[in-house]
């Protein structure tokens, strides 16, 4: 496609099914990207310093401290490739293409040391049911890069109204960002208040790290593949839970909780369809955000703010 050609402003993402291999190899390869930021990055509440953000061409890690410098990595899902680029004016990189999981970790990790970086991370995945780890997942993974095209072409434009939503809370409220290890794209808004301690059990997660993330009372939002749902979907939570959230009316007329993933959701082509998709999924996130508030009494009139007129 050449340079500036239009897109869909909310592309049509393909069936979940015709691209679930190529999202678990993705999903794989972000989550060791994501790790060399979690190991080499400061520690920062909720495990905030470890996430990626999106960009106008894929996902980044935002500058790494490194020995006095810093170094970024960007995957680029318009060209196809992974980036590094270093505060000394280093830069390497390789393509996406079709590969298995080890591969693409030997040959990071040799970008790496070309570099002059030097990392331990865990070396196996997590927020995963079977965790191999990642120099023995040798299986060959496929790559459909128009479908990682799609996805991220979607996540530009969720960021952008995640973000408009987030300009209207004036408590602590978590970047815009995404968790590499359930692959989503989520936002956060906070009470003020602690919660209950959480009880862990997330797959091959510390229970500590569960713990930590859930420790203030909270309403997050977020957007993700599917895997597990079977299409693209926003979602949106509360912890605690208030009694009645799960019966609570919300908008619009399509989202519905989902009783196994404890959760309300809305399908992603209920908005790309939309004759205003940003309009509906704006009312999504502020009802049930509301739900989440009004339930558990939160003090709206201090948290919620008037964005200034622009100038």
């Amino acid at each position: 496609m050449p340079t500036g050609a239009s897109e869909p402003t909310w592309p049509i993402l393909p069936p979940l099914q015709e691209w679930e291999e190529t999202r678990a190899a993705v999903h794989l390869w972000t989550q060791i990207v994501g790790k060399l930021r979690l190991a080499l990055a400061p520690w920062i509440n909720h495990s905030w310093g470890s996430t990626l953000y999106v960009t106008p061409r894929g996902l980044t890690t935002s500058p790494i401290p490194y020995r006095g410098e810093s170094f970024a990595i960007e995957f680029d899902f318009t060209d196809h490739a992974l980036r590094i680029e270093t505060s000394a004016g280093r830069t390497w990189g390789m393509g996406l293409a079709p590969m298995s999981v080890a591969d693409f970790y030997r040959e990071l990790r040799g970008g790496l040391s070309d570099l002059g970086i030097e990392v331990t991370i865990l070396e196996r995945p997590v927020e995963v049911e079977v965790a191999t780890p990642f120099v023995e997942d040798r299986q060959p993974r496929p790559y459909n890069g128009a479908a990682v095209r799609a996805f991220w072409r979607a996540l530009v434009q969720v960021d952008r109204v995640f973000n408009q939503f987030r300009a209207g809370f004036a408590g602590k409220a978590s970047p815009v960002h995404f968790f590499w290890g359930a692959f989503d794209l989520a936002v956060t808004r906070f009470s003020g208040r602690p919660a209950p301690e959480h009880p862990g059990g997330a797959p091959n997660v510390a229970d500590w790290v569960m713990t930590e993330a859930y420790s203030d009372e909270l309403s997050s939002a977020g957007f993700w593949a599917g895997n597990g749902l079977g299409e693209a979907a926003f979602y949106s939570y509360a912890y605690p839970e208030p009694e009645g959230f799960r019966s609570h009316g919300v908008e619009p007329p399509e989202a519905y909780f989902h009783e196994a993933l404890g959760e309300f959701v809305l399908p992603y082509d209920v908005v790309r369809s939309a004759p205003d998709p940003d309009a509906v999924l704006m009312r999504f996130l502020t009802s049930t955000y509301e739900a989440a508030a009004e339930l558990a009494d939160w003090d709206r009139s201090r948290l919620e703010r008037e964005l200034p007129p622009r100038r």
